[in-house]
C-alpha cells in the first residue's frame, strides 16, 4: 500500500508518502480500502507533537476517513466484505488502506456518499454535541458561529438551523460570509473589518447571541463573550487561532452565562450510547438534506502536503478531501 508515514514531530515537510505493507487486521479489527479522507484541524496538530492525542512514532496520520471494508479480523461479526463505512480511526487515514478498530467503524447507510462520510462524523459529530447536547439549543435561540465558513463552522451552521435557531455566521473574509449565506446563515459577520461588539448587538437588537459556537479561540473570545445574551452559553470548541483565550470571570457572573467545554473525542468513549443516537440524528438529517459536508478541494491522497497548506493558511472554504482514485 501507499500511506504518509509521520516518523519524526517535525510536520507535514518531513513526511513521505511511502510504499508500506498491507497491513492485515488483528482480533477485533478491519481492513478498509481507503476512497476518501478528510483534513481536520487536529491532523495539523498531531504531525508536530502538538494534540492531546500523541500516538507512537512511526505512525500514519489521518483521523478521518471512508472506504470499502477489505479485511475482517477474527470476531467481527457485525460488517461484510465490501461494505461501505466510515472511519474515525484516530490515526491511519492517509494511506490507501488502514487497520481500524470495529467499533471505531460506522456502516454508511444507503445513499451516502462516501466522500461525504469521510467528511462527517468529526465536524458534525463535534457540532451536533456541542449545540444539542452541551448547550441544549432551543429552536428560535440566537447562535454566533465563529469560524463558520470552515469544516466545523459548516457544520455547526447546519445543524443550528436544522435545529429551528437564528444563525448569525462569522468569518474572516466577505468571501467566507458569502458562503455562510448561501448554505442559510441569516445574517454574517466578518470580524476581520467589523467591530464586533458593535456588530452583535446591532444583529441581536443589543441582546446579543443565546449560544456561542467557537473553535477560533484567540483575541475574538473577550469581545464576543462581553455581548453574549442573559444566560447565554459559550462553547469552547477549539482554538484554530493559534491562542487560548483567558476570561474574566466576573463576566460569566454578570450575565449569568456559561463556559462550556466541547470535547467529542472524550464524549464518543464515555457515551457511547448518546453519541451514537446523535450520528443517527444526523444521518436522518443528511436523507432529509437538512446537512451536508461542504467540500473545499478533492486533492489526490499524493498532494497531502497542499492539503495541509491551504488548511494551514485558513483559506479553506469547508472540508478538505484526499481521494484515492
Amino acid at each position: 500500500m501507499k500511506a504518509w508515514l509521520c516518523e519524526t514531530l517535525d510536520g507535514i515537510g518531513a513526511m513521505q508518502f511511502r510504499d508500506l505493507p498491507t497491513p492485515e487486521p488483528k482480533p477485533g479489527e478491519v481492513r478498509i480500502a481507503v476512497r476518501a479522507a478528510s483534513l481536520n484541524f487536529p491532523d495539523l496538530l498531531i504531525v508536530e507533537g502538538k494534540y492531546q492525542f500523541k500516538p507512537p512514532l512511526p505512525f500514519v496520520p489521518g483521523s478521518e476517513f471512508a472506504g470499502l471494508v477489505d479485511a475482517l479480523g477474527e470476531g467481527v461479526m457485525h460488517l461484510q466484505l465490501g461494505q461501505p463505512v466510515a472511519a474515525i480511526g484516530g490515526t491511519g487515514g492517509f494511506a490507501t488502506h488502514a487497520c481500524v478498530d470495529a467499533a471505531r467503524v460506522l456502516p454508511l447507510p444507503p445513499g451516502f456518499a462516501l466522500e461525504d462520510g469521510a467528511a462527517f462524523a468529526f465536524t458534525y459529530g463535534t457540532s451536533h454535541h456541542a449545540l444539542i447536547d452541551r448547550a441544549a439549543l432551543k429552536a428560535g435561540e440566537t447562535v454566533l458561529v465563529l469560524g463558520a465558513a470552515g469544516g466545523v463552522g459548516t457544520a455547526a451552521l447546519q445543524i443550528a438551523k436544522a435545529a429551528g435557531a437564528r444563525v448569525i455566521a462569522a468569518a474572516s473574509s466577505d468571501e467566507k460570509c458569502a458562503l455562510c449565506k448561501a448554505l442559510g446563515a441569516d445574517a454574517t459577520l466578518n470580524y476581520s473589518t467589523a467591530n464586533v461588539r458593535e456588530a452583535l448587538k446591532a444583529l441581536t437588537d443589543g441582546k446579543g447571541p443565546d449560544v456561542v459556537y467557537d473553535p477560533v479561540g484567540g483575541e475574538l473570545a473577550e469581545a464576543v463573550f462581553r455581548s453574549i445574551a442573559w444566560r447565554g452559553r459559550y462553547l469552547v470548541v477549539g482554538f484554530a487561532m493559534g491562542t487560548i483565550p483567558a476570561l474574566p470571570f466576573n463576566l460569566a457572573l454578570l450575565k449569568g452565562a456559561s463556559i462550556v467545554g466541547v470535547f467529542w473525542g472524550d464524549f464518543v468513549k464515555r457515551e457511547p450510547k448518546a453519541s451514537a443516537a446523535g450520528m443517527a440524528q444526523l444521518a436522518q438529517w443528511y436523507a432529509q438534506g437538512l446537512v451536508k459536508p461542504v467540500i473545499d478541494q478533492r486533492l489526490p491522497m499524493a498532494e497531502l502536503p497542499a492539503a495541509y497548506a491551504r488548511m494551514g493558511s485558513r483559506r479553506a472554504l469547508g472540508k478538505l478531501l484526499l481521494v484515492n482514485n
